[in-house]
């Protein structure tokens, strides 16, 4: 496990919306990437990626996250994470 480069924002956003650090990590290793259009780039699960992530882990305890999303900046750090309420857009 590696440290997660935060700021200060996603940290407070991880603890308001309840999402835990194994949830970050997993989006950094299974989660499908597009852009945000503003420099970052938004991770999130779509099918291919629950499907790998499924392959892969034993237990069902990130089920209830899986609507979860992180914004990583250009430098690798993450600026924010919250839950998906609707589609994101890749054009």
């Amino acid at each position: 496990m590696t440290e997660l480069r935060l700021t200060d924002h996603a940290r407070a956003r991880m603890q308001q919306r309840a999402i835990p650090p194994v949830v970050i990590e997993a989006l950094l290793d299974f989660g499908q990437a597009a852009h945000d259009h503003h420099g970052g780039c938004i991770l999130y699960f779509d099918k291919a990626a629950r499907r790998r992530l499924e392959r892969e882990r034993l237990d069902r305890a990130l089920d209830r996250y899986l609507d979860a999303y992180a914004v990583v900046a250009e430098t690798g750090e993450i600026i924010t994470v919250g839950h998906r309420d609707r589609r994101i857009f890749r054009h």
